[in-house]
């Protein structure tokens, strides 16, 4: 790998981290903001979800013209607005104008994680992809071991509106990092023909190729199971469990410093014995650690910090060679569009499993969650299933 493509794969890592800690800060709070403004399970689902469904309707509108401009432009239009709508939370003084604000970030938040993905399919063969896929992801691990740990102990210090200061001033310099080390990367421009495009042409390249549907159809499986779990999970913890929301920053910290370094590994791994394959250990390896955590019974901090790291590695290590399976299934000069589709429908799924586990789960007298255990059993049938749809998603230089 050259050091402009480590330069580049660097970039693309401080943008995931600030958009990847800006997403993922909000489920931590959970409890804080569930005290502060007094609200149900369900209306922080509706919180949590705003963001997800703002950004998934604004990458599929995007995903219309995504190939028809240079991908820096559309990575930095994006990425200002983004970060404008991360001060706009920092700034929010009610519930209402914070779902308001959350809003506005996932309008913008919503086309980065295809952009990201579409410029390393576009740097990187198919060969090399899982590994720079590997690289780009540690972004999660650095956000959790460091970036929810500092978030919630600003939260903690200071009030729940720090940690979106916080990632909002991070991202006026990654803004500048963007604009001097991130090349044009128009070369799809070129591969397109003179002739003029149907507005609707990402979405009849995608209904005319199975392949395509089945890989989107692998990423909405994969989010309704992942997705339906993960914000509940601090909640869960402190309020069933009696796990102390002072020690949240540990269950981020010890898992993604763990994935920090299995994630790279995971790549190569992936390139080597093939992205199939390893999809499927991590994905079965992953129903452990979700049956455990819908179905906590102590506060222990040896037994819940061990079971958040098996379930940050085997997920993480689940979602590597989906990345790479799914930017595979689709040629250079539609990649920006088809991925954009991909990631739209990856947030939309997110804001869907939300606010269907939302739903699920209820609120008893005494203030305890229940049936959190009911949603961990449907996210490991989906989870289950994803790995026969998988199997058919085959890269476009195979099919």
């Amino acid at each position: 790998m050259s050091q402009k493509e480590k330069l580049l794969l660097f970039v693309l890592a401080c943008l995931n981290f600030t958009h990847i800690m800006d997403f993922m800060i909000m489920m931590p709070l959970g409890p804080q903001l569930m005290r502060y403004f007094s609200i149900s399970p369900q209306e922080f689902a509706l919180l949590v979800s705003a963001y997800s469904f703002s950004a998934g309707l604004s990458g599929f509108m995007v995903a219309f013209i995504a190939d028809r401009f240079p991908r820096k432009q559309i990575m930095l239009t994006a990425y200002i607005g983004f970060v404008v709508g991360t001060l706009a939370c920092a700034m929010a003084p009610t519930f209402w104008l914070l779902i308001a604000a959350r809003t506005l970030a996932g309008v913008f938040g919503g086309v980065l994680g295809a952009q990201v993905m579409s410029i390393v399919g576009d740097v990187f063969e198919y060969e090399r992809r899982a590994s720079a896929m590997g690289v780009v992801m540690t972004a999660f691990s650095v956000a959790s071991v460091v970036g929810v740990p500092l978030g919630l102990y600003l939260a903690t210090e200071f009030s729940w509106h720090a940690p979106f200061w916080f990632v909002g001033i991070l991202g006026v310099a990654v803004i500048g990092l963007i604009w001097m080390y991130v090349p044009q990367l128009d070369g799809h421009l070129k591969e397109r023909t003179q002739t003029k495009h149907h507005p609707l042409e990402a979405v009849t390249h995608i209904l005319q190729d199975s392949n395509q549907l089945r890989a989107l159809l692998l990423t909405s499986v994969i989010m309704l199971g992942h997705f339906s779990i993960i914000p509940f999970i601090s909640p869960y913890l402190t309020i069933n469990a009696g796990f102390g929301e002072n020690q949240l920053y540990l269950i981020y910290a010890v898992g993604g410093a763990l994935t920090l370094f299995t994630s790279p590994q995971v790549g190569k791994l992936a390139d080597r014995k093939g992205k199939y394959p390893v999809f499927v250990v991590f994905a079965l390896l992953s129903t452990l650690p979700m049956w455990l955590i819908t179905n906590m019974w102590t506060n222990s901090l040896v037994i819940v910090l061990g079971t958040a790291a098996i379930f940050f590695v085997f997920s993480n290590g689940r979602l590597v060679p989906t990345q790479a399976m799914t930017s595979s299934v689709v040629l250079p000069q539609h990649r920006g569009s088809f991925m954009a589709i991909n990631s739209s429908l990856q947030l939309l799924m997110q804001a869907v499993a939300v606010y269907l586990a939302g739903i699920v789960i209820q609120k008893a007298p005494d203030g305890k969650l229940l049936h959190y255990d009911w949603v961990g059993y449907g996210a490991m049938i989906l989870i289950t299933l994803s790995i026969f749809i998988a199997r058919r998603v085959k890269p476009v230089e195979a099919v």
